[in-house]
């Protein structure tokens, strides 16, 4: 029987002409797990700041990254896992909920139909004209922005930089004075300790460096009172105060528009980004450097990002931890159907996640925005016609705690310069269109 099925799993996966195996499929799988599973804890913190309910978007960050991952292995047959996107999260709960002042149900309707345009453009031409019309600056420029965004989410949060009303930021104190004895300001050092730690285990290749900074955070906190611990295992928590919640009503003006593209184009660029970046580590690209099964692999993306919006959480989207599953041999889908069987086991760790204080996830989107703004050295600085729009690019995104108006800035700041520098003929039309889109929602609607 044995012999029957991994005969079955070899020919539906293509083991062998992958020069890969079962084993080493599923421990490819366990690696990509261990490196990502910190989103099931991260994602509900964040999302939960909207109002949303914690434990339903706790099970809707879980299911979602499984359909995702069962998709893209059964489907486009890649090694690579999918779940609520970083930064795509951040914007759903900052700019859109709290920046605009819109529901958290008309958000997740934007989330929805901005799924529904990537399945339709996933079958068309029109994704391959948008990625291709980006210049590498911006593309390059918008990651490492969201890179620095997320670093101020997590400042943010864990208390380490604090309002200030002459310099409108500034680092808090190290300690705290109660009843006029200083005494240290434990939220603060433990997020320092979390990142210095997870960085540390980063640099010994240990597997899970970043749940494993979460979770040793999240410990010291419990044991210091700091945190309430109500134990590990339970029942399902119950996903109906986010399900099939979305509300379309309102949803059809300027602003949601434009919300909608933003939740559109970084997905988009993110996804595509990752696809290739991970398939060229696991040497999977064509000789012309192009991913065969592009679509099916943009098709699992999409129906992903539909599926949590209808479940309760932010879009979905390719991880770039999916490179350690790859390291660890991973060459086929088995790989990613592996982590998406490990999302669904943790369902029953609902008490854990929500045991985890803000300033324990906080190193986590620390290192992500390091991880992010590697992208940076992509950018030819030497050309300031380049240069200079993806600074505005990355300088706005954190300055103005909008992604949206980062990514504005850029395509807006990319035509003008180029316009003015007489080098016309190096901006696509489809950035054209983009920049002058941006600057008429600018001036009618505002920021």
């Amino acid at each position: 029987m044995a012999t029957q099925q991994h005969s079955f799993l070899d020919r539906f996966f293509k083991l062998s002409e992958n020069g890969t195996s079962v084993r080493t499929e599923i421990m490819a799988g366990f690696t990509t797990f261990l490196t990502m599973c910190y989103i099931v804890i991260v994602n509900p913190n964040i999302l939960s700041i909207t109002g949303m309910d914690f434990g339903a978007v706790f099970v809707a960050t879980c299911i979602s990254s499984a359909i995702g991952c069962f998709i893209m292995g059964a489907f486009a047959n890649y090694p690579i896992a999918l779940a609520p996107g970083m930064g795509l999260n951040a914007y759903f709960t900052f700019n859109v909920v709290q920046g605009m002042g819109v529901s958290w149900q008309i958000a997740l309707a934007a989330v929805f139909v901005s799924g529904v345009i990537f399945i339709l453009f996933s079958f068309f031409k029109v994704r391959e004209m948008l990625v291709n019309a980006l210049p590498m600056s911006l593309k390059m420029a918008i990651a490492a922005g969201i890179g620095l965004f997320l670093a101020l989410i997590a400042l943010k949060g864990s208390g380490l930089v604090v309002a200030s009303d002459a310099t409108l930021l500034k680092m808090n104190n190290l300690y705290e004075i109660k009843d006029g004895v200083k005494l240290p300001n434990m939220p603060v050092l433990l997020a320092l300790f979390g990142f210095f730690l997870v960085v540390a285990l980063d640099y010994y290749k240990i597997r899970g460096a970043i749940i494993i900074g979460i979770l040793t955070v999240t410990g010291i906190a419990a044991a210091l009172g700091l945190t309430q611990f109500n134990g590990i295992v339970s029942s399902v928590p119950s996903v109906a105060p986010t399900f099939m919640q979305m509300d379309f009503n309102g949803l059809f003006n300027g602003s949601m528009l434009a919300v909608v593209f933003v939740f559109f184009l970084v997905d988009l660029f993110d996804s595509t980004g990752t696809l290739v970046g991970v398939s060229h580590r696991a040497g999977l690209l064509d000789k012309n450097g192009h991913l065969p099964r592009l679509k099916k692999a943009l098709f699992a993306d999409s129906t992903a990002i539909v599926a949590g919006a209808a479940l309760g959480t932010s879009s979905t989207t390719p991880y770039i931890e999916s490179t350690s599953g790859v390291a660890a041999g991973g060459r086929t889908g088995l790989t990613a159907i592996t982590v998406g069987v490990l999302m669904l086991a943790c369902l029953w760790f609902s008490p854990l996640a929500q045991a985890v204080p803000a300033f324990a996830t906080a190193p986590a989107l620390l290192y992500i925005g390091v991880q992010m703004m590697r992208s940076a050295l992509e950018i030819d600085w030497q050309d300031m016609t380049e240069a200079a729009p993806a600074f505005m690019t990355i300088a706005f995104m954190p300055f103005t705690y909008s992604i949206a108006d980062g990514i504005a800035l850029g395509f807006i700041s990319y035509a003008v310069i180029k316009l003015i520098c007489a080098r016309v003929k190096d901006v696509p039309p489809m950035v054209w269109i983009v920049a002058v889109c941006w600057l008429t929602k600018f001036w009618f609607l505002g920021a």
